[in-house]
């Protein structure tokens, strides 16, 4: 039996949510049916060195996502792959004009946002006009699926809902090595989030938040770097917030995750955060801001986390200080996780929408 090409497509491998399922469903994709391969923008990133001897990469080495269209569609002509999919939200939309010109291969775009909140550009937001060309569309969560169908007039049928994949071994792997992190101060509740320092992530109401929990024995460590560092460390400043500590970003993140008391999920959107899946894996209890993008999908009232709002800054406080004091079980809360979204049940589901799609060929 022939096996299916498929080259899959992003940006770069660089330590983010899209980059880390798609180096997870190509590293172990059933090698007797498919040949993956990863298509770069530019070869950098923490996550090549995870990736399977076997996947092919091909850097097309371009900076700009817009100037990366030809040699994209350069590469499709020449290795006529059987299956196309685009991982990250740009190139899916501009890839979604030209898939007509290859009636022989097809096209999966996967979502990693609730598209509405996330593509604000009118010159992307026209590419959206031309989605339904794709065979399958990806979306993480219910609330991605909606906002396709209700605000873009993508077909029901042509999307199909599967959850982000967490991967335990290696997750378990880096904890084995995780050993308490000397910021996390004896006597103290260490609370952990962890993020893209930018408006998405909603971090200057997590210090709002904080503002009113100055007096508490609680530490906040946020863990990760982007363009609003400076914004949020000169907020911190001015809020005088002495427990609240920025890491930057961090090659273990889960020995934070580990020996934290609380996790906290601040974000304004998500698509379907891996970040709290990666936290409930670990043992470590959540509370998420009631956003859209698969929160309640994920939250397990009082199981693995909580839901609260946190634009109301003294009730989401009182919460983070009612969770500090009671204790939760730790297996219940990986248990939560692992029944639902570990590696094995998720990768089945994606192997079953790639088979299918080059059976209906």
């Amino acid at each position: 039996m022939k096996k299916i090409s498929v080259i899959f497509i992003l940006p770069d491998l660089e330590t983010g949510g899209a980059e880390r399922i798609i180096t997870t469903i190509a590293n172990h994709l059933s090698r007797d049916r498919f040949e993956p391969k990863i298509l770069l923008l530019r070869k950098q990133g923490g996550y090549l060195e995870f990736l399977e001897e076997d996947v092919e990469i091909i850097d097309v080495n371009t900076e700009r996502i817009r100037h990366s269209l030809k040699p994209i569609l350069s590469e499709i002509y020449r290795r006529k792959p059987d299956i196309v999919f685009s991982g990250f939200g740009e190139v899916n939309a501009y890839l979604s004009l030209f898939i007509k010109l290859f009636p022989k291969t097809k096209f999966i775009a996967r979502e990693t946002n609730v598209v509405s909140e996330h593509v604000t550009r009118k010159e992307i937001r026209f590419f959206y006009n031309f989605y339904n060309n794709y065979q399958q569309i990806i979306a993480q969560s219910d609330d991605m699926m909606k906002d396709l169908t209700k605000n873009f007039n993508i077909k029901p049928n042509k999307i199909v809902k599967i959850n982000n994949p967490v991967d335990f071994d290696f997750i378990d792997r880096k904890l084995i090595s995780s050993t308490k992190p000397e910021c996390f101060k004896y006597n103290y509740k260490n609370v952990v989030a962890i993020g893209n320092l930018s408006s998405r992530k909603g971090f200057d109401n997590l210090l709002k938040v904080f503002s009113r929990l100055k007096n508490e024995n609680i530490l906040l460590h946020i863990l990760g770097d982007g363009k609003d560092r400076e914004i949020l460390h000169q907020m911190k400043d001015f809020l005088g917030l002495k427990h609240v500590f920025f890491h930057g970003r961090q090659e273990n993140p889960y020995q934070f995750l580990k020996y934290a008391d609380l996790f906290i999920l601040s974000s304004r959107y998500e698509g379907f955060p891996n970040v709290l899946l990666e936290a409930g894996a670990c043992g470590t209890y959540a509370l998420a801001n009631n956003c859209p993008g698969g929160i309640n999908e994920i939250i397990q009232h009082q199981i693995n986390g909580e839901v609260s709002d946190i634009n109301n800054h003294e009730d989401f406080s009182q919460k983070i200080l009612s969770i500090l004091h009671q204790t939760y079980d730790k297996e219940a809360i990986k248990n939560s996780i692992k029944s639902r979204f570990s590696k094995n049940l998720i990768l089945d589901k994606y192997e079953k929408l790639l088979l299918d799609l080059v059976r209906t060929s």
